[in-house]
């Protein structure tokens, strides 16, 4: 047989109405799929670009009169469903009961059908849809409102569950958070972990998102802070990032964990925990939680936040985190109108040759990735480079989806050596916006950044850069600013036309076209970057805001050809597996 991975997402779509588990067959480049779902009629599955039915990747199936039946189909652009000449699905199994109807069927990975969707690591739109009928009785029939659309991660190689019923744990949860009628806010906490006696280690973390509140939450950073403070912290919560917020925020540098929408809990690989109980850990921590209202609604409550896992029994490793990409600041903006633009954020050489050739000149070990951008964000790539020779992707996503963010398990574990870059490449469009992005908190705002989890855990929190805004100012023909800086955003002396303007009010007020943001885009990924390279206790290594130039690419990265085939005989196996799960 076959050696297989085994991919569950029971819960990924409604439990009324579908139910999903997976197999991955890496020798036969196959998943397999078994709906099971409360109707007697015809069952659709499906993947699309974009949630919808237009351009979709659909298969349909059902029992009628005790005969089973699948039949491969696509959508155009007008959304029209067409049986596909090319079927690429294969029925495994099928039964029908009283209320239910169980299909299980296969699909090779990537078929070389125009019409299929090749399934990679990147996000998919899974389409589901169902009805009383099967399709013989009145052809196609509708599916009226019996229907939903769910993001996934098909690939994400799950890690095995280590039973946690029994192991004590401990929540980080808001407590009747006050969420304003506007569209960004950062609330944030402060908690203190539970004192242990002796060193344990955090095994799995879970999100607790309120009921009802699974779009208001967007995203859950857990910071680590000076452990110098004391109980006095420990008071009811502030707005984030402002002018008021407690001294102690200031303190709180280094993330230890980060949830995005959409994400289930984190289960840590079995040789790796999350340190607490011993000097060097958390005590004191920070708990963000951005909150996104853009429909402005009033007088919403929240009492969203993590319960983190733990165990006595200790793993090999402590798992570090290290934030890559993008400095969120003004210096990173996308001009408006433009189908694709691309930004990337630089973890440098000089940054991780320092700390690693400091504290870890064997490297680090990484184990999962979180990409993050906000909602102009179409694609994020993590490259990895070693002397110069660009290595196989440490983790993407083309597929990005706002609203789907979660950790990417690595198939393999890939190491990060003393003079390596890690480069954050990011994806926009802002086909549909007048005014500048600019880099930023709120969601029209724009971010670039990945969160790297590793071992063994190293004094290294943040690894990015921030480009030269003087050469981007060049760019549009500002020639002289006011000094010294006395305002931010600061202000624009000459020429006449900008005189007196912000560089945000220029930037602007500058005639963007698509050549013109074209051009702008292959100068700013050439500028040079201002380097960020941060320890914990807001402490830098001492190349922190020296200047540095993006790596120069001797040897670019070569993808191996996608191998496309026909699922031609994958039952034998599959059969078996979709059994036994």
């Amino acid at each position: 047989f076959f050696p297989v991975r085994v991919m569950r997402h029971w819960n990924s779509l409604p439990r009324k109405a579908v139910d999903i588990s997976s197999v991955i067959v890496f020798k036969g480049s196959a998943l397999a799929l078994r709906l099971e779902v409360r109707t007697r009629g015809y069952v659709g599955f499906g993947l699309s670009a974009s949630g919808g039915m237009a351009s979709a990747d659909i298969v349909v199936g059902g029992v009628e009169r005790g005969q089973p039946y699948l039949q491969d189909y696509f959508t155009d652009e007008n959304r029209v469903l067409k049986k596909d000449p090319q079927q690429d699905y294969h029925l495994e199994y099928a039964m029908e009961n009283s209320t239910h109807t169980i299909l299980a069927f296969s699909r090779e990975l990537h078929t070389c059908d125009t019409n299929d969707k090749s399934i990679t690591e990147s996000t998919v739109r899974v389409i589901w849809a169902y009805h009383h009928k099967d399709m013989g009785e009145a052809g196609k029939n509708y599916h009226g409102s019996n229907r939903g659309t769910k993001s996934l991660r098909l690939l994400n190689p799950e890690r095995e569950e280590v039973s946690s019923a029994s192991l004590p744990y401990f929540d980080l949860t808001n407590k009747d958070v006050p969420v304003p009628d506007k569209d960004t806010t950062y609330w944030c906490q402060m908690f203190k972990i539970p004192v242990q006696h002796e060193k344990h280690h955090v095994t799995k973390v879970e999100p607790l998102i309120q009921k009802g509140h699974e779009n208001l939450v967007h995203h859950i950073l857990l910071y680590q802070c000076s452990s110098n403070l004391n109980d006095s912290v420990l008071d009811y919560g502030h707005e984030c990032y402002h002018p008021n917020m407690p001294d102690s925020f200031l303190t709180c540098e280094t993330v230890i964990f980060a949830w995005a929408i959409g994400g289930e809990g984190f289960t840590y690989p079995p040789h790796v925990g999350l340190s607490i109980g011993t000097a060097a850990d958390p005590l004191f921590v920070l708990m963000e939680v951005h909150y996104d209202n853009p429909s402005y609604t009033e007088g919403l409550i929240d009492n969203s936040g993590l319960r983190l896992i733990y165990t006595p029994v200790l793993r090999k490793y402590d798992a570090g985190v290290i934030e890559a990409g993008l400095w969120v600041s003004l210096f990173h903006n996308i001009p408006p109108g433009m189908p694709e633009f691309v930004s990337e954020g630089h973890c440098t050489l000089e940054c991780l040759e320092e700390a690693l050739g400091a504290e870890r000149p064997a490297g680090i070990q990484v184990f999962a990735v979180l990409l993050h951008a906000h909602l102009a964000g179409r694609a994020i790539r993590m490259r990895h480079f070693h002397n110069g020779e660009e290595q196989k992707l440490l983790a993407y996503d083309d597929e990005f989806d706002f609203n789907f963010q979660e950790f990417q398990y690595l198939k393999e574990e890939r190491t990060i050596l003393p003079g390596d870059n890690l480069v954050t490449e990011c994806h926009y469009s802002t086909v549909d916006r007048i005014r500048m992005t600019w880099g930023g908190l709120s969601t029209r705002n724009e971010m670039c950044l990945s969160y790297l989890l590793y071992y063994p855990r190293i004094n290294l929190t943040r690894c990015a850069s921030i480009p030269d805004i003087m050469e981007q100012l060049q760019f549009i023909g500002v020639k002289e600013i006011y000094r010294p800086v006395r305002t931010w955003p600061f202000i624009i002396k000459s020429p006449k036309q900008y005189k007196n303007l912000s560089f945000m009010d220029a930037m602007n007020k500058f005639k963007w076209s698509k050549s013109e943001g074209l051009s702008y885009n292959q100068l700013v990924l050439k500028l040079p970057v201002n380097v960020r390279c941060s320890k914990t206790d807001n402490a830098e290594w001492s190349i922190q805001g020296m200047t540095a130039l993006p790596p120069e690419i001797e040897r670019p990265y070569k993808a191996e050809p996608v191998i496309c085939s026909s699922s031609s005989c994958l039952s034998c196996s599959l059969f078996l597996t979709l059994l036994l799960v």
